[in-house]
């Protein structure tokens, strides 16, 4: 073998032992990704019978909305406000007051998949797109997801919650 293919063996190899060591290590995470057709449906105001919906924030502009399957349970100790009822004019409702305040920024609102610690599909997520959070499968059966930052349509994204600069000087 030459040097070049060993190097790439050694890369593939090194990869391949990184996400193993990540997976067993954080075995009860999921995962919060993108998807085209979940911000179609924020943005078309469907709402799926299956979920029960959250806010995260003020009711009026709030900095994220959620979906959670009705299988599974969101973990008490978050500050997930339910928006029982969901219909189509409340989602209209509250999907048009996020995107006016992210236009008041320049921001645009994307549409995210949740899924379990086995990449099963388990709720929806509708914010900007740094708003994300961790999901965890808790021991108990409940899903834990903390809500974002409460500035979030004020921060740009490479903002972080540490960065104080302006505060200390």
């Amino acid at each position: 073998m030459n040097i070049k293919k060993i190097g790439r063996l050694c890369l593939v190899l090194t990869l391949a032992l990184s996400v193993a060591a990540c997976a067993s290590l954080f075995p009860n995470y999921g995962a919060i990704n993108p998807k085209h057709e979940v911000t179609q449906a924020f943005e078309g105001y469907r709402v799926n019978g299956e979920y029960r919906y959250y806010v995260s924030g003020g009711l009026l502009y709030p900095n994220a909305l959620m979906g959670l399957h009705k299988d599974y349970r969101l973990d008490p100790r978050t500050l997930w406000k339910e928006a029982p009822g969901m219909t189509a004019a409340k989602m209209q409702e509250i999907v048009d007051y996020m995107k006016s305040k992210a236009s008041r920024h320049n921001l645009f609102l994307f549409g995210f998949e949740m899924s379990d610690n086995k990449g099963r599909p388990i709720g929806v997520w509708y914010s900007v797109l740094w708003a994300r959070t961790l999901l965890r499968m808790n021991e108990d059966g409940t899903v834990r997801i903390d809500t974002p930052e409460l500035d979030v349509y004020e921060r740009t994204q490479g903002d972080t919650a540490s960065d104080s600069r302006s505060d200390s000087n």
